[in-house]
């Protein structure tokens, strides 16, 4: 896959104007900014995938957070849903460090992407179906870029699952139908590539221990193994493996 290819796509994306509300929520929290942030000077963009163009392992966001990819350009930074994802990810030896603070913070992500169905911060963390579906294009064009090196694919929650699944079908990928339920730990195969449900990491879900750190890093490391990458071996006993999960309720 040529490189370029996908930066082109990510300069096209950070242009977008397309989602009226979207465009004036993010452009407004950029001038508002959150008091902690004062001295920052927000994004306020639409927000790119981040990670190697040759990736074999794909995680599917919802949107990037107000006050953290709206504010630093990178998806999963500088916010807490970030500080638990990048965690895990470096825990399993595919991140470079445990956190995720800023755009030129030096963190690398080893055979792993990070994306998410809408670029912009939507009110609310919540994008309208209107606005997932204007947005969709943008996934269906770095799906399929990443074809040629893809192998899986972690969707966190059930927006996102939603979301992704269009776009999988639309990227070439034979898509079930009926088209499989989100459950966390769900696991679907497509045509060479399998593809995982697993609860968003959002502070709703962390601290309620609705999603716990053994249970997202059981996610990840199980879609790892089928992407073909290597990873560290668990420290301790997982008191739920993805498979049971599978049976549980989104």
């Amino acid at each position: 896959m040529d490189p370029s290819s996908l930066a082109a796509l990510e300069e096209r994306i950070v242009g977008c104007r397309a989602c009226p509300r979207l465009v004036a929520w993010r452009e407004e929290v950029a001038r508002t900014k959150r008091p902690a942030f004062a001295d920052w000077t927000y994004w306020g963009r639409p927000v790119p995938g981040f990670g190697p163009a040759d990736a074999r392992l794909l995680i599917v966001g919802l949107a990037p957070a107000a006050h953290g990819g709206n504010r630093t350009g990178r998806m999963f930074t500088g916010d807490r849903s970030g500080d638990v994802l990048y965690e895990a990810l470096y825990e399993l030896g595919l991140a470079s460090q445990p956190t995720s603070t800023s755009a030129d913070d030096g963190l690398e992500l080893y055979g792993v992407r990070v994306t998410s169905p809408v670029h912009c911060a939507p009110p609310a963390n919540k994008p309208t179906p209107g606005e997932r579906d204007t947005c969709r294009p943008w996934l269906v064009q770095e799906l399929t870029l990443l074809r040629p090196t893809l192998r899986a694919a972690v969707v966190l929650g059930a927006f996102g699952w939603q979301a992704a699944l269009p776009a999988f079908t639309e990227a070439g990928w034979p898509v079930p139908r009926p088209r499989p339920p989100f459950a966390h730990g769900t696991r679907v195969s497509l045509d060479g590539l399998d593809l995982f449900g697993c609860f968003h990491v959002s502070q709703r879900n962390t601290f309620t221990g609705r999603l716990t750190p053994d249970m997202l890093r059981d996610v990840l490391r199980t879609a790892a193994r089928a992407a073909g990458l290597p990873v560290a071996a668990p420290t301790g006993p997982s008191p739920v493996t993805c498979e049971n999960e599978a049976t549980r309720t989104p």
